[in-house]
């Protein structure tokens, strides 16, 4: 295994569900803490989102590993946000049995 270069910092977000006042919900997102990545761009493609056309994008996202229960430990329905741009965890994986380093599964979406 290489050892991912970790030059790209995103902060961790977490999706808070909250009542909206009329009978609904409305989702918001609190910051988790801040983390050093590797992204690796995989594969993309064309999509038909709500707005209209839209392009998703995949990516493997490496960070450093975190103990199970750590709030640093990413989650699959979490968020990594680099300034304006935001992608959505899917799978979070240990790349090795030791846990150094963890592999998150992304996407981006963004209006085409």
């Amino acid at each position: 295994m290489s050892i991912p270069l970790l030059n790209r910092r995103l902060v961790l977000e977490a999706p808070v569900v909250s009542p909206d006042g009329a009978g609904g919900q409305m989702e918001s997102w609190t910051a988790m803490g801040t983390l050093w990545a590797e992204i690796r761009p995989k594969t993309g493609r064309e999509a038909t989102g709500e707005a209209g056309a839209m392009s998703v994008r995949a990516f493997r996202i490496t960070v450093r590993g975190a103990p199970l229960g750590a709030s640093n430990r990413p989650l699959p329905g979490q968020r990594f946000r680099q300034q304006t741009r935001l992608f959505r965890i899917v799978a979070v994986t240990e790349v090795e049995p030791g846990g150094l380093y963890l592999t998150c599964e992304a996407r981006e979406e963004v209006a085409a």
